[in-house]
């Protein structure tokens, strides 16, 4: 048996680390925000001839709109997303599209308002901190009868809330590399990593919560490393399988869901290493009263001591 808890003071390190690099990103690149929460245009298409995405993806790049996003909404159907277009701008689009794919019918053609768009945004992080709140009323709730309920929830929390910073920043990087946009997919990316994280961290405390009435007495970093050691094998299958699943998401669906995939394949990662190794340790250091012996175990703490 494998003892992870004794190292829980590397794992915050590791955590920390990763948190930090995110923030510098988040505030030095900022985060490519798409058209779901900055405003645009959405033109509806139906091709006579058959079209793929990909086919329009390359004409529209051609024309100036490599930005553009482009949807299915039914076999002949297409959504086109772009920033706000001029009256010139869409006849342009129009007259390139029809020259490359002949005769389509446009069903449908509307302005997205800034306003909408910031309603929009509004509207998702009230989701997610309402979401983040009732997860850690359910756990709480759900881990009445052991003592101190209380920090169960509130380790829960702290785990999705750097899970959630960890794919804001790796965002920021991918909006520069790859030109990802943060949109509605990615809110919807995010919500997934929650419930995934919570999944995860429930299976693993509640192995914790088997032992500890096990074995009443026992020590309790002890219960806890073993419910690791016990819940490991599990939750490395389950997310070994999501993350393959996610990658063919990635490779072979293309940009209607990308935001999506990778928001949910970088939290994924994030929310397995943070289920198994912080958050079980969170619970240790909490109980045990250890927040200054990892405050003095920092290396920025101990170079300042050694100066002293």
């Amino acid at each position: 048996m494998i003892n992870i808890i004794k190292k829980r003071f590397l794992f915050f390190a590791i955590s920390i680390s990763a948190l930090l690099i995110s923030i510098i990103f988040l505030l030095s690149a900022g985060l490519n925000i798409g058209m779901d929460f900055s405003g645009g245009s959405r033109l509806t298409v139906n091709f006579e001839q058959q079209v793929t995405i990909e086919e329009l993806e390359t004409e529209l790049t051609s024309i100036g709109y490599g930005t553009a996003i482009i949807q299915k909404a039914s076999s002949d159907d297409f959504i086109i997303r772009t920033a706000k277009l001029s009256a010139a701008e869409k006849e342009s689009i129009k007259t390139d599209l029809a020259a490359a794919f002949g005769e389509f019918t446009e069903k449908g053609f509307e302005d997205i308002p800034p306003e909408t768009a910031i309603g929009t945004a509004r509207v998702a992080v009230f989701g997610l901190i309402l979401a983040a709140l009732v997860v850690m009323a359910y756990i709480t709730w759900a881990f009445r009868a052991m003592p101190k309920p209380f920090r169960y929830g509130v380790c829960a929390i702290i785990t999705l809330l750097h899970d959630t910073l960890i794919v804001l920043g790796i965002f920021a990087i991918l909006g520069l590399t790859l030109n990802l946009e943060v949109n509605l997919m990615f809110i919807t990316g995010i919500l997934a990593v929650i419930g995934y994280s919570v999944n995860n961290v429930v299976v693993i405390f509640d192995r914790v919560r088997e032992n500890v009435k096990a074995n009443p007495g026992a020590n309790f970093e002890m219960i806890v490393n073993n419910s690791v050691n016990q819940t490991f094998s599990r939750s490395i299958n389950t997310s070994l399988t999501t993350t393959i699943t996610v990658l063919a998401l990635i490779l072979f669906i293309g940009s209607s869901i990308e935001s999506f995939a990778w928001a949910l394949l970088i939290g994924v990662i994030a929310g397995t290493f943070n289920s198994l190794f912080v958050a079980t340790s969170l619970l240790v250091v909490w109980e045990k009263r250890e927040w200054r012996r990892f405050i003095d175990w920092l290396p920025m703490f101990k170079a300042k001591k050694a100066e002293y």
